[in-house]
C-alpha cells in the first residue's frame, strides 16, 4: 500500500468522524441540558477537534506532499472554494467548544440553559459540510480546470 493511499484513507475516515461527532453534537444540544450531558458534549467536541486535525492534515499532504501536483488544487476554484467552506466551519466550531468547555464544571445534575446561537452555529457547520462532498464530485467531474 502506497503513502498516498494511506493519507487518503487517514482524510476520508476523518471526514466520517468530523461530520458524524458534529450531527451528534446537533442532536445532543437542546434548550437546557444538565452538565452531565454538556461534559459529553465536550468529549464530542474534542473527538470533532481531534478528527478536524487529522483531516487537515491529511488534506494538506494530498495538496502539497503526495498525489497530484498542488498546482492541480492550487489553481482549481472549486477546490478553494471547499477548502475556504472547511475553514469557515473550523472557525465557526470555535464558539461551541469554547461554550462545552466553560459551562461542563460542576454538579452532573445541574441544568444550563444553551444559547440559541450555538445551536444555529452547529447548524450552520453541517450544512456548509453538506456542500463539501458536492464540491468534491465536481472536481473529479474535472469542473473548475
Amino acid at each position: 500500500m502506497t503513502l498516498e493511499l494511506i493519507i487518503r484513507y487517514l482524510h476520508f475516515l476523518a471526514i466520517l468522524l468530523v461530520f458524524g461527532s458534529l450531527l451528534v453534537e446537533f442532536v445532543l444540544v437542546k434548550e437546557t441540558l444538565p452538565k452531565k450531558v454538556l461534559k459529553l458534549l465536550g468529549k464530542i467536541d474534542a473527538l470533532y477537534g481531534l478528527a478536524s486535525l487529522l483531516l487537515f492534515g491529511a488534506g494538506l499532504s494530498l495538496w502539497f506532499w503526495v498525489g497530484k501536483p498542488a498546482e492541480f488544487y492550487s489553481q482549481n476554484p472549486i477546490f478553494i472554494s471547499k477548502f475556504v467552506l472547511v475553514c469557515l466551519v473550523g472557525i465557526l466550531s470555535i464558539w461551541p467548544t469554547i461554550f462545552f468547555l466553560k459551562n461542563q464544571k460542576g454538579n452532573d445534575e445541574d441544568v444550563v440553559n444553551i444559547p440559541n446561537y450555538i445551536r444555529k452555529i452547529i447548524l450552520v457547520e453541517v450544512v456548509l459540510l453538506l456542500v463539501v462532498p458536492m464540491l468534491a464530485v465536481l472536481m473529479a467531474r474535472g469542473v473548475g480546470l
